[in-house]
């Protein structure tokens, strides 16, 4: 066989493996469409040379990791087709994995494109790569609430990562952005409406019977405290 036909049977191997993955794996499918979304809302803003290798170096990196974790768990069903503990880990790493990678792609995103659609919709921000994005300190002070949460769920070793544990995770989410919501000044009517929809957040927890009310207020607590704490240090 020539060396021309086995770089082809490769390439070939390669796209087979990467339209079986879209064919069969649902989120496969979304990243696809949400990379193509991306894609085009880069070409459509016309993002700079830079801004538009990044975004593209995201979207490559989640269908990487989503090819991964694919193979990984075809290889774990073929050598271990019964349930197993450790198979189940194994899955539920690689599918981590992607997990990760899609939050950081979603912000690099944010990063890049949130000054082109809010100064499009007229509200006369200058942002560019270099500068801050609308909103940045509420992302992330969400976004370091969100890692404190797995962190002390880690540690207590209750409850599962969206049920139960120390601290509420939704209590934590809904009183970081009521907070954010707060500190932005932007009416007492909104603030109260804000913060009265976290209130209801974390009653439906401790209501469900899913979290305990000192978990809840403990959530709370997290969420309000480390982003008022951000935003003092920092706003």
């Amino acid at each position: 066989m020539k060396p021309e036909k086995n770089i082809h049977f490769s390439f070939n191997c390669a796209i087979e493996g990467f339209l079986w993955a879209v064919r069969t794996q649902r989120h496969m499918r979304y990243h696809c469409i949400i990379a193509v979304g991306v894609v085009l809302a880069g070409l459509i803003f016309k993002v700079s040379a830079l801004e538009f290798i990044l975004l593209v170096f995201g979207v490559v990196l989640v269908l990487f990791a989503e090819l991964i974790n694919t193979a990984c768990e075809a290889l774990v069903d073929l050598v271990s087709p019964d349930f197993h503990p450790l198979a189940r880990r194994v899955k539920d790493v690689a599918a981590g994995a992607v997990l990760l990678v899609s939050v950081g792609a979603a912000i690099m995103g944010y990063l890049i494109l949130a000054g082109y659609v809010f100064r499009s919709a007229g509200d006369g921000n200058d942002f560019l790569l270099t500068g801050a994005p609308p909103g940045e300190l509420a992302i992330l002070s969400l976004l370091t609430v969100i890692l404190l949460v797995v962190l002390l769920k880690a540690w207590a070793g209750r409850g599962t990562p969206l049920e139960g544990g120390m601290p509420s995770g939704h209590a934590a989410f809904a009183f970081s952005v009521a907070t954010s919501v707060a500190l932005a000044a932007v009416g007492s009517v909104v603030t109260l409406l804000v913060l009265a929809l976290a209130v209801m957040i974390g009653h439906s927890r401790v209501y469900m019977g899913i979290h305990s009310l000192h978990e809840v207020l403990a959530g709370a607590l997290l969420g309000a405290g480390v982003t008022w704490a951000l935003f003092l240090c920092f706003g």
